[in-house]
Formats: C-alpha cells, structure tokens, sequence
C-alpha cells in the first residue's frame, strides 16, 4: 500500500487524476472523459498542464486555498496505475488526498457518481490503478457515457452525438464542479450535492 501520513516535499496537497488516452487520435472520445475534466479545472485556476513528470501531464497549483496535482497520464488508459502510483508515492498521499475520474458505460450520459470507494467496475484503466496502489480505498468520480452500441472496447473510443454534447457540455463543467467541491469539503458533501445528472442551467 502506497499511503504514508508524512508532509511531502511539495507540502500537503490533493492529486487530481484523470483517466484517458493521449494524443489527437483520442480527443474528444467518451473514454477521455477524465481528461476533459481535468482540463477544465486547469483552465478555470490558470494551472499550465506544459510538465511531463511522473509519466504524465502534470500541473501544481491551487484551488480553494488548497494545493492541487493535476495529472493526465500518457501510458495510455490500460497502464494508468503506472502514473498514479509514482506520484502517489512521491508525494506520500493518504487515499483520501486521491481524486480519480473515468468515464462509465454502466451510467446514462451526463450523469456523475462519486464514491470515497469500491471497485473498478469492469473499468480496466480504474482496475489498473488499484493494482498499482493496492487499494480500492480511494474516492473516484464516474461520468456516464451510456450504454455500449456495439463492441464495449470500440463504443468508449467513438465521439459524442450531437444530442449527446449537449448534455456532456454541461457534465464536464458539473464533474469540475464537484472535484471542487471535494476539494474544498471532502467526498461526502460532493457526493449529496453532485451525484445525479447535470443540471439544464449547469
């Protein structure tokens, strides 16, 4: 288990994951999800996503007073683990201190589940991180992409429906939201204030 109580060299801070596949190919696909999230949250607190550290593109910064790792691995969804693990271990996180964000086939689309735990629900880049850290004791954030069409492994990889964007327009800024609010309050208020589907003003 990777979990240590000590300070870090950085100082106490919250590590944001999220899940995806790098490069062009992948932009915009329901299984990038957590990349699309996380740059959203880059964006709104000014944190440059320009580093390559721990096999990952990797921000420092600060939002709600507190110190936050942005991190989108570049090991490709199946190996996530390999970049969680290394910047868990470097900054010594308690499991509580780790947010992760994956998209999900078993939930409609928009609609966000957080969990302070549990397991990788048929998700091999979430299964990954588990095997890597050795704990299912970590909050999570789930995206709803719909039920597959087709083939699960092609499904996650196609884009958006128009009607679908929509919805995932709002979503996004809704999943910001909410790893804000975890930040700021911790799992259990974001998960009474932010599980469900995104609001039509949101």
């Amino acid at each position: 288990m990777w979990f240590w109580r000590k300070k870090s060299p950085e100082g106490l801070l919250k590590l944001v994951v999220g899940l995806g596949n790098p490069g062009a190919k992948y932009e915009g696909t329901r299984h990038n999800l957590g990349f699309d999230v996380v740059d959203v949250l880059a964006g709104r607190h000014d944190i440059a996503m320009t580093t390559e550290k721990f096999h990952a593109w990797f921000g420092l910064g600060e939002v709600a007073g507190h110190k936050v790792a942005l991190l989108k691995p570049t090991t490709f969804m199946n190996r996530s683990g390999q970049a969680v693990g290394a910047a868990v271990r470097f900054y010594r996180l308690l499991a509580a201190e780790l947010m992760v964000i994956a998209d999900d086939l078993a939930l409609p689309v928009g609609r966000l589940r957080i969990r302070g735990k549990g397991s990788a629900g048929n998700h091999n880049g979430l299964q990954n991180v588990i095997d890597h850290l050795g704990t299912e004791e970590w909050p999570r954030l789930r995206i709803g992409i719909g039920a597959p069409v087709g083939i699960p492994s092609s499904y996650v990889l196609t884009r958006f429906q128009p009607q679908e964007e929509e919805i995932m327009q709002r979503a996004r800024r809704w999943a910001a939201d909410a790893v804000e609010c975890w930040i700021e309050h911790g799992a259990d208020l974001a998960m009474t204030r932010f599980n469900g589907d995104p609001p039509e003003s949101g």
